[in-house]
């Protein structure tokens, strides 16, 4: 009986398929971003599927959750916002008014700046966030499920050290 990390997957064939072809290249990185790749589209259809199942757009579990992680009161200023989703003012601007309009978030002066406003989220908008992030998390789960705990935190740190020179140029 063959191992799973020994059977060959869709990668192996292409990788072997691209040697023959072109023996000419180094086509290596195939092995492991064509992976990532390919992950990636599962993780996006999961993640769709847990926002739908609560009535939930990408976008809006976006600013959901910048707004739960904040802790209580589940506030923040708009600037805030944009750093935490990385978008527009002009589009974060419609993202809050579109929200306030479903009733999952609500604009309040601040205190501490006569111009400015915060948004915080609603008990409804509470309730939502938390129950779209436990859909969520069951099905990354899943998506994990071949690999037990050490793998995965072997997996992580390896992503992270793949992922630093990204990170480092995106915060500057």
């Amino acid at each position: 009986m063959t191992d799973a990390h020994e059977s060959l997957d869709e990668v192996d064939r292409l990788v072997a398929a691209w040697r023959t072809e072109r023996p000419d290249l180094d086509v290596e990185p195939l092995q492991v971003l064509s992976r990532v790749s390919r992950l990636a589209k599962h993780l996006d259809r999961a993640r769709r599927a847990a926002f739908a199942e609560h009535d939930l757009e990408p976008w809006e579990f976006d600013v959901l959750t910048a707004l739960r992680r904040a802790g209580k009161p589940y506030e923040l200023s708009p600037g805030a916002l944009l750093r935490a989703t990385l978008v527009t003012s002009g589009t974060m601007t419609n993202r809050i008014d579109r929200l306030a309009q479903a009733g999952l978030v609500r604009r309040r002066p601040d205190p501490e700046d006569r111009r400015g406003v915060l948004v915080s989220l609603t008990d409804t908008g509470l309730q939502r966030v938390d129950s779209a992030f436990s859909g969520l998390l069951r099905r990354e789960h899943d998506l994990l499920a071949g690999l037990d705990g050490p793998d995965q935190r072997t997996l992580a740190a390896l992503l992270r050290t793949l992922l630093a020179p990204f990170d480092a140029t995106s915060s500057n």
